[in-house]
């Protein structure tokens, strides 16, 4: 299969499957979501039927908990499993420091539930999403539907009171209608182009009302 595979994908298959390796029987495990976990939760799967690894499995978003299931994988909710060993996930751009952009998928907020109950996270992504400076891809923010339009204002005038006076705001939509997250809200894609303090930005974004979380 993986001579059709495009370079690519090659890689995020392969980073996914050295992520893979490192589970052990008996682990708690937070699956991650978008197309690089999807190969790690391929790989995981294929490693439970070949050595009869056995492990414990939460699902950062509906997508993932499908796939996994499909897959033979057993995913419970995260209450029910407590604290996990270990949550592996993708990254849509990630510094030299090690901050991450993520979110492209729409799953940053469980993205972050799961891995703070998380012993240790495991970021896999292929070689395209390594940046010197965080903000090519846009950055998403998830807000309520109550008040949306003023909590987008306020987004926009905090934004331009640090810096980002060219910033674009867009609202998130999928098949012509806006994308609703597994938690009922939705996401306005932050295009700035470079992030100087990505401490900061989330810091200040997460304090405006109507914000529940953002990418970083």
């Amino acid at each position: 299969m993986s001579d059709v595979l495009s370079p690519a994908e090659k890689e995020k298959s392969s980073a996914a499957k050295t992520a893979a390796d490192t589970i052990e029987s008996g682990m708690k495990v937070g699956l991650g979501t978008g197309s690089t976990t999807a190969w790690l939760i391929k790989h995981l799967a294929l490693i439970m039927r070949e050595k009869g690894l056995r492990i414990e499995a939460a699902a950062t978003s509906v997508q993932t908990a499908n796939l996994a299931l499909r897959l033979g994988i057993k995913v419970k909710a995260l209450d029910e499993i407590g604290c996990l060993d270990l949550t592996i996930d993708g990254a849509d751009e990630f510094d030299n420091q090690l901050n991450l952009i993520k979110g492209g998928g729409g799953a940053l907020l469980r993205e972050k539930i799961i891995a703070r109950a998380s012993e240790q996270m495991i970021v896999i992504a292929d070689p395209s999403k390594d940046v010197n400076n965080l903000g090519k891809f846009p950055l998403p923010v998830e807000v309520i539907p109550f008040g949306f339009a003023s909590s987008q204002s306020l987004i926009k005038k905090t934004l331009g009171d640090i810096g980002y006076h060219d910033a674009k705001l867009v609202v998130r939509e999928k098949n012509g209608k806006r994308f609703v997250t597994d938690e009922g809200n939705q996401i306005l894609d932050l295009y700035l182009d470079k992030i100087s303090d990505p401490l900061d930005l989330s810091q200040r974004l997460n304090e405006i009302p109507g914000v529940v979380e953002n990418g970083l």
